[in-house]
């Protein structure tokens, strides 16, 4: 079976036990600030296991993407470690447990796959005696088959939690009799394919356990492992999953498959990462250098580095990304839609990182010689590191190029410095969990709860506070409200939530946002401002409309922009993510190069010619294929229900969003773009503002006009005039100081040259001289260089509180051994700097220029020891 008939047959197994069957969640968790990126089939379904929420079914099941890196250096080394799997997933929320799916997993083992049942095992809880009996009694697993380990219980800290039982199957003694090599050892003859997770402890916080009420199902299996067992393939590598994109690498580097193990593990790299790459930037994930943006260009940097390491110099990127997108596009049709978008990021974060491996390489280099200069046979764990954290050099790939200079790594230090890297992550990621989260919704009747946008009084039907329902709350409390009727407007969409109060007989809330849960059930966070509130009473909701209406003029006034950006540039623009907010917007978009002012302008035309023509704004609900039909945008990476709001402006913008936009467009007033620029690899971004702050801003810029004429002393549009007469005054005063300098520096060239001396024939000298900058030093330096024939000499300057160097070597004293790239390098170590250049001439800086007297006697020191 190919992988996709594989995930095919599964997710249609389960669909026919009654099973939802849901499209793979993105790798962007959505309203859990624990996670980073998606690394489970459960983790999206988190709200309905902890049940907090009602699920849209009580038996589901997914394929859902994920990826993880924390093993990221054993990616390409093993059988099955990658940075993106898919997890295939059934799972129930109180509805079946134990007995179901144990049943279903070996009937579909079996019957649907029919794998041998004699190669099957399964580990157990020790404790798990109904497990046991299930599968033992009632499956008819003979007992050598079913292994107790003390491990097999999932549990995450408080919480829900329980035994679980994993499926192996055994691959044959080819892979080892060793009696170490077992279910729940290291090696590969066992191969864990399924893992039934049974949840049915609540864990307190003093670490005992309370039978959960409603028991839950959670099970994972890894696509790629079941596609490697039945394919009969030693590791998922050599899977139809993986082995089409190692033969286009195999092809682009003439390096064959199984023809050398370093080769092998580069082949199998890029075959993983171009499916990571691929897919992180399908869900919205750009490059950056923080949070999941940095987990991709850790990723592809890393991809490209090992392309290297195979002889690829051109770029290669983009097959890689046309083969993945070939051979997932039946599983993930938006693939296909977001092709172009994937491999222009992708290409041009490759492209980027060519100069930033350069300066790595010169960096190793220099790590190389000094460890050689001070007889060191190893380079330090920490530097390791920092060529691997900031460079993006594989430590192996370091390790090889040492190795040819005779040199090892401290691998102990670089897995040192790794760890410390990991734990400031957990850190980190510990704190951002501790914010708010709502108590459990599960009990109340949605189909009661309504979103009319209409001030006025309404029920707290739910109250909470640090996760937990709360019968009241009292002033300076931070709480979470869910409210029968829920005028406020929830964030989405790049727009921030709403703000307001909810006023009660006996308190007052101030609302400071308003979010959703996955189940779309709106809930508010505020604080207690007066009084006290209890769960249960009426209030009055108000919602700060003023700030409302700015939102929408901002909203609307973002889709006009996008429209106006397609009709400048071309349709190869995208959306790469939006802030609303009631004072600006942002609006990111992906556009390899920066934009001319004269297309700004056409743009910001374009817009304020259409809020001119006061066109109504149409709101429409319809199909989501429907939608695509009639050509709305969506927002790239947001996931869509069935049914779309689709938000139209004439026939200028058409855009599927659920925000808050205002009736006409001539409520915007106007649209000002206030800055344009990048952001990352081929994103860039514009900010905007409208109405009321684009008022004030022009506003502010006639005072500005004003104050700049009367500093002039003439009228506004006599300004342009007198600044170019300004500007060539200042040119004519700069000329005669320029003049006046180089008359100064000649007059001192004797004192300079006074200090030269000479070594076997080679006349040299080290001196300060009085320049304001670099420009001014080259220029000096070139004048010492026509008096000093066949010499070498280094000069320095203080300019204001840096230092700056230049050096400059003749042929003949380079061919007595001067180098000056390395004279000044050692001179600006004095003065707290760095630099160099080639062997006739360099330059370089320094910060503490008290030092730069010391700077140019070590100079002169080093010209007088290479002579020598």
């Amino acid at each position: 079976m190919k992988g996709n008939d594989i995930r095919e047959a599964y997710l249609s197994f389960f669909e026919n036990k009654g099973h939802l069957r849901l499209d793979s969640f993105s790798l962007i968790p959505k309203d859990d600030p624990s996670l980073l990126l998606i690394g489970a089939g459960m983790a999206p379904l988190k709200p309905y296991f902890t049940g907090k929420v009602e699920p849209p079914c009580h038996r589901i099941t997914t394929s859902q993407k994920c990826i993880r890196t924390g093993d990221i250096e054993n990616v390409g080394r093993t059988a099955r470690h990658h940075t993106f799997f898919e997890m295939l997933g059934n799972f129930s929320f109180g509805d079946y447990f134990k007995k179901e799916a144990i049943t279903w997993a070996w009937e579909f083992l079996t019957e649907v796959v029919k794998l041998d049942k004699e190669r099957l095992y399964v580990t157990i809880y020790p404790d798990d005696q109904e497990a046991h009996d299930y599968w033992h009694k009632m499956i008819g697993l003979p007992e050598n088959h079913i292994y107790p380990l003390a491990d097999n219980f999932w549990a995450i800290g408080q919480g829900p939690c329980g035994p679980d039982s994993e499926i192996f199957y055994d691959q044959g003694e080819e892979f080892g009799t060793d009696p170490a090599n077992q279910m729940g050892g290291d090696g590969d003859r066992f191969l864990e394919i399924w893992n039934l997770v049974f949840s049915q402890f609540d864990q307190q916080k003093d670490g005992s356990f309370i039978p959960l009420a409603k028991k839950n199902i959670d099970t994972g299996a890894g696509l790629e492992r079941m596609a490697a067992v039945l394919q009969g393939k030693k590791n998922n590598f050599e899977t139809d999953l993986f082995f089409p994109i190692m033969e286009e690498a195999s092809r682009l580097s003439h390096v064959n498959y199984g023809t050398s193990a370093s080769g092998d593990v580069a082949l199998k790299v890029i075959a993983d990462h171009s499916r990571a790459i691929t897919n992180m930037i399908s869900d919205g994930i750009l490059p950056s250098n923080e949070g999941r943006g940095y987990v991709l260009r850790r990723v592809l940097r890393r991809a490209v580095r090992f392309g290297k390491l195979l002889g690829i110099q051109d770029p290669f990127l983009g097959q890689m990304i046309d083969t993945v997108v070939e051979m997932m596009k039946p599983a993930y049709p938006e693939l296909i839609e977001k092709q172009a978008f994937i491999k222009k990021i992708a290409s041009v974060e490759e492209a980027r990182f060519q100069s930033t491996l350069n300066a790595g390489t010169d960096l190793l280099s220099e790590l190389m010689e000094d460890a050689k200069k001070k007889n060191q046979t190893m380079l330090a764990g920490s530097s390791v590191f920092k060529l691997y954290d900031t460079y993006g050099f594989p430590w192996e790939l370091t390790e090889e190029i040492a190795q040819e200079q005779g040199l090892t790594i401290d691998k102990e230090g670089f897995a040192a410095s790794m760890e410390e890297q990991r734990e400031r992550a957990r850190n980190a990621r510990a704190k951002v969990a501790m914010k708010v989260a709502t108590p459990d919704t599960t009990k109340l009747n949605v189909s009661e709860l309504t979103v009319e946008d209409k001030d006025g009084e309404t029920e707290i039907v739910l109250l909470g506070k640090d996760g937990k329902e709360i019968a009241s709350a009292a002033d300076g409390e931070e709480v979470t409200v869910i409210l029968r009727n829920n005028p406020f407007h929830a964030e989405g969409g790049g727009q921030v939530g709403d703000t307001g109060r909810l006023i009660g007989q006996s308190g007052v809330i101030t609302v400071e946002n308003c979010r959703k849960l996955p189940d779309g059930i709106a809930y508010l966070v505020g604080n207690v401002s007066e009084g006290v509130v209890e769960a249960g009473s009426t209030v009055r909701a108000e919602v700060d409309r003023e700030r409302r209406h700015a939102l929408a003029r901002n909203h609307t006034g973002t889709h006009l922009l996008q429209a106006a950006l397609k009709r400048v540039l071309g349709n190869t623009v995208n959306q790469a993510g939006s802030l609303v907010l009631p004072d600006r917007l942002r609006f990111d978009f992906t556009w390899p190069e920066a934009i001319s002012s004269r297309q700004l302008e056409e743009v910001e035309r374009l817009v304020n010619d259409e809020i001119l023509t006061g066109t109504e704004v149409t709101f429409r609900n319809m199909p989501l294929d429907e939608a695509k039909k009639l050509g709305a945008m969506a927002l790239f990476g947001e996931k869509y229900g069935k049914i779309v709001r689709v938000v139209s402006v004439g026939d200028f913008s058409m855009e599927l969003c659920g925000g808050s936009h205002v009736s006409n467009v001539g409520e915007i007033g106007s649209l000002r773009i206030i800055s344009e620029g990048g952001i990352g690899s081929g994103v860039r971004r514009i900010e905007a503002i409208t109405g009321k702050a684009a008022y004030e801003a022009a506003l502010a810029d006639r005072k500005l006009l004003a104050h700049t004429a009367e500093l002039l002393k003439g009228k506004e549009e006599d300004i342009p005039a007198r600044i170019e007469k300004l500007e060539a005054a200042l040119k004519e005063a700069k000329k005669e100081v320029q003049k006046l300098k180089s008359e100064q520096a000649r007059d001192s060239m004797g004192n300079i040259l006074s200090k030269a001396q000479e070594k076997n024939g080679i006349p040299f000298l080290a001196a300060v001289v009085a320049a304001d900058n670099m420009n001014e030093l080259r220029k000096i330096a070139d004048m010492v260089k026509d008096k000093l024939p066949g010499g070498a000499f280094i000069l320095g300057c203080a300019s204001g509180d840096k230092v700056n160097l230049v050096g400059m070597a003749s042929d003949e004293a380079v061919q007595h051994g001067v180098h000056m790239g390395k004279v000044v390098s050692r001179a600006a170590k004095v003065c707290n700097g760095g630099g160099g250049g080639k062997p006739g001439k360099a330059q370089a800086g320094g910060k503490d220029v008290t030092k730069l007297e010391a700077a140019i006697t070590e100079g002169a020191k080093a010209i007088a020891e290479m002579i020598g």
